[in-house]
């Protein structure tokens, strides 16, 4: 989320308000308004309000939500995505199909939706799954949902996948992207395939660049993609040899199956 202080400088000028008139009009520091104008300071969303209650304009007027934008909570971006469209709550949950009471607990950050909600959000509101939360957003929201449905804490999973627990955090709000082998670890931590945290249906494009530089290099592999062909056709029983052959190569090494 970018804030628009050139905007902010322009309104309150066009409105012949000081610095300091308008920080008083506004409820905030003559300072703290003066950095936030020349872009040194990101407000929170509860001091953009004032500020767009003191100048009268929508808050949408002061904003650019952005796909790369970081720190920005989902339910944060949700309303103000909302808000630009100038829906009521109560209109965007009739829209996204979704229970208002379910919508607002996601806006205020009490819950966190499922993948098949958050595409259906994203589509009310005409942009991408990926724009909405971020890169590396859908691997996260898997983990989190994954982490909870077995009741674990982000403590918890990291001591199992031999990880920091402020990495799962991070993983989980999208800001960093994690490499193949942690991925691998935190899907072993948790007993699912790595590829239920790298496979979306969100299309190849969005796919990859979703991905970290190592993942896409080696999803970018002719020899990766043909194996990924016809891993598509196997059958579960045909799939859990693969797996179980995996786990074993990788347990005992190459060495094991010299002849």
């Amino acid at each position: 989320m970018l804030i628009r202080g050139e905007k902010i400088r322009q309104l309150r000028e066009e409105r012949d308000c000081s610095l300091a008139e308008f920080a008083a009009k506004a409820g905030i520091s003559v300072s703290y308004l003066s950095e936030i104008e020349r872009g040194a300071k990101r407000p929170s969303l509860k001091t953009i309000d004032k500020i767009a209650v003191a100048l009268n304009v929508p808050k949408s007027q002061l904003v650019e939500v952005s796909g790369d934008s970081k720190g920005v909570a989902l339910g944060e971006k949700l309303r103000l995505l909302r808000e630009q469209k100038q829906w009521t709550l109560s209109e965007f949950a009739e829209k996204a199909d979704v229970s208002i009471s379910y919508l607002s607990e996601i806006e205020r950050g009490n819950v966190y939706p499922a993948i098949d909600t958050l595409k259906r959000i994203a589509r009310t509101l005409d942009v991408s799954l990926q724009d909405l939360i971020g890169r590396g957003g859908i691997l996260g929201s898997k983990l989190r949902m994954v982490r909870e449905e077995q009741g674990l804490t982000q403590g918890e999973l990291a001591k199992q996948a031999g990880i920091s627990a402020g990495l799962v955090g991070q993983i989980e709000q999208g800001k960093v992207q994690p490499s193949l082998q942690t991925v691998e670890k935190i899907a072993d931590a948790v007993g699912v395939a790595p590829c239920y945290f790298l496979i979306d249906d969100a299309g190849v494009e969005d796919l990859l660049r979703a991905l970290g530089p190592d993942l896409r290099e080696l999803l970018n592999d002719p020899k990766v993609q043909s194996v990924l062909r016809l891993i598509c056709s196997c059958t579960p029983e045909e799939l859990k040899f693969i797996f179980d052959f995996i786990k074993l190569y990788k347990k005992h090494g190459s060495k094991h199956f010299q002849h």
